[in-house]
This record gives C-alpha cells, sequence and structure tokens, in this order.
C-alpha cells in the first residue's frame, strides 16, 4: 500500500506558490479510498421503487456512501429520502451533503441527525453548511447574509450540535443561539456522534472544517451563490494546495486525523482523454490542461482514471471522492478496482 512521506508532496509547493509555511502531513498509510454518489432526486422523476432500486444499486456497485443535497428546488427532502435509503440498503453509509443550516435551528437539526443515525443503525454521515445558493433564498423569502455571518452561525450551531449529541443537558449562551438545560434525545447511535463532515472553498469555511470536522471537503468558492466558469480558476491544483494548508493550518495536532473529500463536478469514463477536455473544460473557465489536473475533474478510461485518482491520493491526501448520480454505473468499473484499497 502507498505510503505517504513525513512531509507530503505538496508541502513544498504551498510555501513556494501561497507563501504559507510547509505543512507536514501525517507519516501514515494512505487512506483506503471511497466514493460516494450524490442523489437528490431521479432523473425524469421520482417514486419510491425508483430510489430504493437506485440505493440498491449504489450498495452492489460498491460505493460506500449514498449522500443528499439540501436545496428548495425540484428534490427530495434529505431526511425522509437518506431514511428510505437506509431502509433498502444494508451496509451502505448515508449522509447530507450537505444540510443548510440556515434552514433550520441546530437543536432541531441535531434531534432530526439523530433519529437518522439512531434508525439506520448508526451508518449516518453529518454533512453541515453555511447555505450558499442565492436562489434558495430569493425564492424563499429568507435573507442571504454575508458568507462571514453564515460561517460564525454555523460555527455556533456546530457547537449546539454536538452538544446535544453528548451526554447530560447543554447550555449554550451565543450570540446567535440560546440553548438553556436541554438533554437532547434520542441519542444518536454512533458515538459520541455521527462523522461531522464540514467544507467549502474560502478560508474562513475550510479553517472552520480544519478545526472541527471528521470529514472536510475541498470544493470550488461558493461565494457567488452559483456554480458556473468563474468557478474554474478556484479548482485547479494551486487553488487545492492553497485549500490544504488553511485546512491544515487550523486542523494542528487533528490532521492525521482527518478524512479529506473531493467533489467532482466534471466526471466522464471516455477513450479520448483530450478531445473531452477539449470540448468541456472553457464552460468550467479552464483551459484543457488545468481542468485534466483538477480534483474536482475526471475524465479518461477507467485506466487513465484510476492512476488520476492514486496520483492526487499521494499528492494531496484526497481518498473520499464524490460523484454524482448520473455517474454511478459508468465509474463502477473505477469503484471496483479502488474501493477499499
Amino acid at each position: 500500500m502507498t505510503t505517504f512521506p513525513s512531509a507530503a508532496p505538496w508541502a513544498e509547493r504551498v510555501t513556494t506558490s501561497t507563501g504559507a509555511a510547509p505543512v507536514p502531513h501525517p507519516d501514515q498509510g494512505a487512506r483506503p479510498f471511497r466514493f460516494g454518489i450524490q442523489a437528490s432526486a431521479l432523473p425524469g422523476g421520482t417514486d419510491a421503487a425508483g430510489w430504493r432500486a437506485l440505493a440498491r444499486r449504489v450498495e452492489d456497485l460498491g460505493y460506500a456512501t449514498l449522500t443528499v443535497a439540501d436545496h428548495l428546488d425540484d428534490q427530495l427532502a434529505p431526511m425522509p429520502a437518506l431514511m428510505a435509503v437506509a431502509d433498502a440498503t444494508t451496509t451502505l453509509r448515508i449522509g447530507t451533503l450537505v444540510s443548510n443550516n440556515d434552514f433550520r435551528h441546530p437543536v432541531v437539526l441535531a434531534k432530526e441527525l439523530a433519529t437518522v443515525d439512531l434508525l439506520s443503525g448508526g451508518r449516518l454521515e453529518a454533512g453541515i453548511g453555511a447555505g450558499w445558493e442565492s436562489g434558495d433564498y430569493t425564492s424563499s423569502g429568507m435573507v442571504l447574509d454575508p458568507p462571514g455571518l453564515r460561517i460564525e452561525r454555523l460555527a455556533e450551531a456546530v457547537d449546539v450540535i454536538t452538544g446535544l449529541w453528548g451526554d447530560g443537558p447543554v447550555d449554550h449562551q451565543g450570540t446567535h443561539y440560546q440553548v438553556t438545560g436541554l438533554d437532547g434525545r434520542p441519542k444518536p447511535h454512533q458515538r459520541p456522534g455521527p462523522p461531522l463532515l464540514l467544507g467549502g472553498g474560502g478560508r474562513r469555511m475550510l479553517s472552520l472544517a480544519g478545526a472541527r470536522a471528521d470529514i472536510v471537503g475541498l470544493n470550488v468558492s461558493l461565494a457567488k451563490g452559483v456554480i458556473d466558469a468563474d468557478a474554474g480558476p478556484d479548482a485547479t491544483a494551486d487553488a487545492t494546495l492553497r485549500k490544504l494548508a488553511w485546512v491544515a493550518a487550523a486542523a494542528g495536532d487533528r490532521w492525521a486525523a482527518i478524512e479529506l473529500q473531493v467533489r467532482v463536478h466534471l466526471a466522464m469514463i471516455t477513450d479520448d482523454r483530450t478531445g473531452a477536455a477539449d470540448m468541456l473544460a472553457g464552460g468550467f473557465g479552464l483551459t484543457p490542461a488545468d481542468a485534466l489536473a483538477s480534483p474536482h475533474a475526471l475524465v479518461g478510461t477507467v485506466e487513465e482514471v484510476v492512476d488520476d485518482l492514486v496520483e492526487r491520493r499521494a499528492r494531496y491526501g484526497i481518498s473520499y471522492v464524490g460523484l454524482s448520480v448520473d455517474a454511478v454505473d459508468d465509474f463502477a468499473p473505477v469503484v471496483a478496482r479502488l474501493a477499499g484499497r
């Protein structure tokens, strides 16, 4: 199995490209690969039978997780959708990727997540975010506060949620939330709680993730409230190195325990890797070379994609790969080659 040197290959690059000090990667074996499918609805319409069938197919193909987003457009609500997945499967882990903190008071979200974890037998991964998609706010009439305020609110919510998962009553008197003597019930099946996933593309969000999360998701910056070609420059290899430095600096001694996840936005199995990159890269605001090197893209034959993932794990430490539901079958051979290895 591949092992990391005492300093990750990107540590020196971080020094030269961002001005940050080198960040040693823990001297440990590479984490086994995990693959997740993000599916918040089914193409063409969702019904109960189709949703359960998708869950079983994701499990049978060797994916580790099925995750559901949290938006107000035409998609399933995350908590009941995840319970349906859990009931249709036996080992597949489920997750919110991610719950919008602005949609629910953290006392309510803590109870919902604990309930799903309890009823699924401890298969939940709890992703929580500060909210980002502008359409969710404009269509609902909710105020989209500045990113710094939303992240400050999320940091406080994490304290409330993890406190309620613990033993005994919680007293929290913060700027945004006040909780007095509440003993959160039910308690989650996993103790001290489900793995917490936080992620994003900006320094403040990734610093919070490094300080608090079990799983850190690396993504493009979503400060504009939409994903478009302007996000491309934030998806490059150099941008990823910069983000890793932020996470590691905030994590400190926790760095060795963190699992790194990446959301792949461009996934294609093809015999014409170069041609596909030439055709698609511009829509993401990238050159073809930058697109192929981005951790947020996987384009090529099964063998080329496998090689890219192994190289990126060695270079960045990324072992958890998130794919969209439309890639579930095409990427099954990649999952068969790498999952758990």
